[in-house]
């Protein structure tokens, strides 16, 4: 028998999946709060601490190391001890580090405590993922992770406005402790969720390594290479685009910083669009035909916003880039959810969308700045329109589709 089969919705179990969807997305908004803020105070902090640009490099690179790490660890914590209480331990260890890192006496003191406040951010993702498609119906799974994806929008949205109140006034340092308070409200607002069900028998149950079932069958192996290919993709687009694509405004289209700011602004606000519309496409036409469409069309509209030459089209355009760019993550919850069991379904979250992340987000847009050195931003840029089609291939070779299916749980099936 597989877990997750249709049962009556009872007011308790709407209640958990709000409560679900909402903690999963204050969680996540701190990943992309805190993203955006150190990008915002960088300058800030290495004339504080007098660093060169190498040494700013680390500071900027540092926490997202600590990512990698942490998506590993809180990932197989979730599996084994449970995903409110590891859920509750990583807000903790982010919103400590962060704190305390107002202290920083000097770079080394700070680069260790923004590493161990990546290793808080790691977990989000995967644990609030697999919250959401453990509590919320077959038919609105995908909607519901794309709820969640779209908090790290809003956390760098946030992050922005909390940027230009607090860091006139009160510095760096400042920044970092208001940066505090929504982790605070996130801890509060998680103590009143519990393990969904699901969760709760197979932890009764003796259990291998999370890791290894995602290479327990020829079957799971492929989808396991295919989905962290696909969300390397994801990722190399998402920050190629946006690390470059202000500075090739800048530096080709004469964009000044009001411009630029606008351009993310806009493009922020069409990734969130896409998101959703997303989310709300897999669980209406499916997951792979989703993927294969978006993948294929985002290969299409790269190309053709590159050769756009009118400034106020280019700004207008960036909507429509985000869009597709960013469109995919409203996705990625609910097809790396179903493909693997309840034993290990954290783990594959963020072990696979982890590991897309440090390669795709860690080295992608250090190969564009490698290729851009010897020609413009734009053309490096276009090292994208060859991944997505290779992605769409991906996924239709190796990934199933599992769009309405019950979610598995091997103990109970055996």
């Amino acid at each position: 028998m597989e877990a997750g089969v249709s049962a009556p919705v009872t007011q308790e179990a709407k209640s958990l999946q709000t409560r679900s969807v909402w903690a999963a997305v204050l969680g996540y908004a701190m990943d992309g709060l805190d993203q955006q803020v150190i990008s915002y105070t960088l300058p800030a902090i290495m004339t504080t601490f007098a660093l060169s640009t190498a040494r700013g490099g680390v500071i900027a690179s540092v926490s997202l190391w600590g990512t990698w790490l942490g998506a590993y660890l809180f990932g197989f914590l979730a599996d084994y001890l449970g995903r409110v209480k590891t859920f509750t331990y990583s807000i903790l260890l982010y919103a400590f580090a962060t704190g305390v890192s107002a202290l920083s006496p000097n770079f080394g003191t700070f680069a260790a405590l923004r590493f161990l406040v990546g290793i808080g951010i790691g977990g989000e993702f995967g644990i609030g993922m697999a919250l959401v498609m453990e509590t919320w119906p077959r038919h609105l799974r995908a909607r519901g992770g794309s709820y969640v994806a779209v908090g790290f929008n809003i956390g760098t949205l946030l992050a922005s406005v909390v940027t230009l109140i607090v860091l006139p006034h009160f510095g760096w340092r400042g920044v970092m402790v208001v940066g505090v308070l929504p982790a605070i409200i996130a801890f509060v607002y998680r103590r009143r969720l519990k393990d969904p069900a699901m969760h709760q028998q197979v932890r009764r149950e003796k259990q291998k390594f999370p890791l290894a079932y995602l290479f327990s069958s020829a079957d799971r192996t492929r989808a396991t290479i295919g989905l962290w290919f696909m969300t390397a993709v994801q990722n190399f687009g998402y920050y190629g685009i946006m690390v470059w694509m202000p500075s090739a405004l800048e530096k080709q289209k004469h964009f000044s910083l009001a411009g630029t700011t606008l351009w993310v602004l806009l493009t922020t606000a069409g990734m969130v669009g896409g998101i959703l519309l997303f989310g709300w496409a897999c669980d209406k036409i499916g997951r792979k035909p989703s993927y294969i469409v978006l993948f294929l069309a985002t290969a299409l509209v790269i190309p053709l916003y590159f050769s756009l030459g009118n400034p106020t089209v280019l700004l207008l355009g960036g909507a429509i880039l985000g869009v597709f760019v960013n469109g995919g993550m409203g996705g990625y919850g609910a097809i790396l959810g179903e493909h693997f069991p309840t034993e290990a379904r954290a783990t594959a979250e963020n072990f696979i969308f982890g590991s897309g992340r440090g390669i795709g987000g860690g080295f992608g847009p250090l190969l564009i700045g490698l290729l851009a050195s010897s020609r413009s931003i734009t053309s490096a840029l276009g090292l994208l329109f060859i991944v997505y089609p290779i992605a769409a291939l991906v996924v239709i070779f190796t990934v199933k589709e599992l769009k309405g299916k019950p979610l598995v749980t091997e103990t109970v099936e055996s």
